[in-house]
């Protein structure tokens, strides 16, 4: 369930809580009034505590500094239970990224008090960045519980979360902290149908998913199902899913204001489990194989946050799903399909199947005419093996696309890496018997997969690839939580369409 947050004007030590949150800058900075009102705070504390506090401070060396955390019980001596000590750093130093991080920590200290309430003290300053904290609250507490029963299931579980600021709370304000809510949220959503087993979600039951949040929304949906797949031509998308008893189809949501300013379309790559085919994997981790749907999850969780923020951009939301299996009906390495946009394509290896599934999928969303075009998914282990499991690649096709999107994760603090689109690799995807193979040779194999993916992009100048990271990434702050699935990229990709709101002749949401 969502965490009710709640804005205040007030004395945060005067809140009832399970856990006190307090936010300092270093002690004893140039904050000026930061710095007087941030001393009230602890002194206020201290003086509840019988002095204990200022004892623990000197004990623990804690001068403020970024990362620096305090905690210690209150013996009842204050309405919450527990008060921990979060140093910011210098004023104007501590980054939108860096705030979200450290909201996560809270929310995942608050798991680990089994703490249903807690408040959080914010210091002067920091009134006009509140939707960094919500998010990173919101994200730091996620748990996946839902198949968890008796003992296995927590006991407690964050509910209320309270805020405190000096001076009046106003209406930009709230607009924040909802803004922080809603893309929260959106992430949230995508790592929970990530992580839900494959029995559950498959691509009939994922489709459902995505079209009851998109109704609910105020989206616009519709799926193509296989019938239709068939009837299109999406022979590619048709071929991966072929071995399954469980048919592929395609899921497009959109959000069209009046009047947009701009068309931003993102496509996903939605293997719902992925045993490669003819081309089995190795058992060991095979199970991880039910998160190769995490492009498609992000855009469902975009695509949900969009709804919310009601940004003067239109949005569309597109992902290809599929079950990749073995069986007499799946499709081998060797044969040849025709693609949406006439291509042919020889395939070399049935464990490549989600460029097979994106290439039709984008071919389709081209035909929007985008101003950017954008797809994610957990593409190639080349890209891990290149960048590591906590950090995701990407590509553009033009400098336009690359600054906005370089500019798009900056704002939101996650790890991706910009990889070349080496000419030289393409050769690497010619066929003696078909216009392509859809894999190159072992080297640089991030890179071909996202210049076989560019074949589909037609007249889409300004196009990203985002090579995510995949489900064995490590818990790395906001973006990630221990068997936290996937969320990696949604926040860069809000932020992408943020920007090109704040662009465009109507007022940005409060951000």
């Amino acid at each position: 369930m969502p965490i009710k947050f709640t804005l205040r004007a007030a004395d945060p030590t005067k809140e009832s809580a399970d856990v006190l949150s307090i936010f300092v800058w270093a002690l004893g900075s140039a904050g000026g009034k930061k710095k007087k009102s941030e001393k009230t705070v602890l002194d206020a504390v201290d003086k509840a505590l019988g002095g204990q506090l200022s004892k623990q401070i000197k004990k623990d060396e804690f001068k403020g500094k970024k990362d620096q955390v305090l905690s210690m019980p209150t013996f009842g001596k204050l309405k919450a239970d527990r008060v921990t000590i979060y140093g910011l750093g210098e004023p104007g130093v501590i980054s939108d990224g860096d705030l979200r991080t450290l909201g996560a920590k809270v929310g995942r200290a608050a798991n680990g008090e089994k703490a249903k309430r807690i408040t959080v003290g914010l210091p002067e300053g920091l009134e006009s960045r509140l939707r960094f904290v919500v998010e990173g609250i919101e994200l730091g507490a996620y748990r996946f519980t839902k198949y968890l029963t008796g003992d296995r299931k927590p006991k407690a579980e964050l509910g209320q979360v309270t805020l405190t600021i000096e001076g009046k709370v106003s209406a930009s304000h709230k607009a924040q902290v909802e803004l922080g809510q809603s893309v929260a949220g959106g992430v949230c959503l995508a790592r929970d149908l990530s992580n839900e087993p494959p029995n559950e979600l498959y691509p009939e039951s994922f489709a459902e998913a995505a079209s009851k949040m998109a109704k609910a929304a105020g989206l616009n949906v519709k799926v193509l199902d296989y019938k239709e797949i068939v009837r299109r031509g999406m022979k590619l998308l048709q071929a991966v899913g072929m071995g399954s008893d469980r048919k592929p189809n395609l899921v497009h949501m959109s959000w069209t204001p009046p009047n947009p300013k701009k068309k931003i379309v993102f496509v996903g790559k939605g293997i719902t489990f992925d045993t490669g085919g003819i081309s089995i994997k190795p058992a060991a981790g095979m199970g991880e194989m039910k998160h190769d749907m995490s492009g498609a999850a992000n855009v469902v969780g975009l695509m949900q946050a969009i709804a919310a923020i009601k940004p003067d951009v239109e949005v569309h939301g597109i992902y290809a799903a599929a079950e990749n299996m073995p069986s007499g009906n799946a499709y081998r390495p060797g044969d040849i399909f025709t693609s949406l946009d006439g291509k042919t394509v020889e395939i070399v290896n049935t464990d490549a199947e989600g460029r097979l599934i994106l290439a039709d999928a984008m071919a389709y969303a081209r035909e929007l005419e985008p101003d950017l075009f954008v797809d994610n998914a957990t593409l190639t282990g080349a890209c891990v093996v290149a960048l590591g499991n906590t950090c995701s690649g990407w590509y553009a096709a033009t400098e336009e696309a690359a600054t906005a999107f370089q500019s798009a994760i900056k704002a939101s603090g996650e790890n991706m890496w910009r990889l070349p689109l080496l000419e030289e690799l393409r050769d690497q995807l010619k066929s003696d018997c078909a216009d392509l193979k859809h894999t190159g040779d072992r080297w640089g194999g991030s890179i071909t997969a996202a210049l076989f993916l560019r074949e589909f992009i037609g007249n889409a100048k300004n196009w990203i690839h985002c090579d995510v990271a995949g489900p064995a990434m490590a818990d790395r702050s906001f973006a990630w939580n221990p068997k936290g699935g996937t969320g990696h990229g949604v926040i860069t990709f809000v932020e992408l369409v943020l920007d090109a709101h704040r662009g465009s002749s109507s007022p940005a949401p409060d951000a």
